[in-house]
């Protein structure tokens, strides 16, 4: 049984930068997408970008649009997410999940992923 591990995380001042880890373990990253996705606290888990498992489509929720980048090493069974200008609202526990074959455009919909949610990587942005 493969599973996600997320690490990466941290505490950072806003207008900070992070990048979290996600290393897929028991199976080969490179047919799978992934989608990272947060839950802040008091609030219910939103998705935040994707990459899919065709070409190199990328998907990003708005709030995060033009700070934070997804990006994919097969060779090492691993996905990044790559935060910018990170900002207090950004704050929160960062989850990775499959997006299983065949190949699609990802999207931001948690129901779609296998739902083998991992421990997360907490990240908190404040001054």
């Amino acid at each position: 049984q493969g599973h996600l591990v997320e690490s990466g995380g941290g505490s950072v001042q806003p207008g900070g930068s992070l990048r979290l880890s996600c290393v897929a373990s028991g199976f080969s990253l490179d047919r799978y997408g992934i989608g990272w996705f947060r839950r802040a606290p008091g609030k219910e888990r939103e998705g935040i970008s994707c990459i899919s498992n065709v070409d190199t489509w990328t998907f990003h929720a708005d709030s995060v649009k033009g700070r934070f980048t997804i990006s994919r090493e097969n060779a090492n069974n691993t996905v990044y997410l790559h935060m910018y200008n990170l900002k207090p609202e950004d704050t929160g526990v960062y989850y990775c999940a499959a997006l299983p074959p065949p190949p699609r455009l990802c999207v931001l919909s948690a129901n779609i992923y296998e739902q083998t949610w991992g421990q997360g990587t907490q990240v908190s942005v404040s001054t």
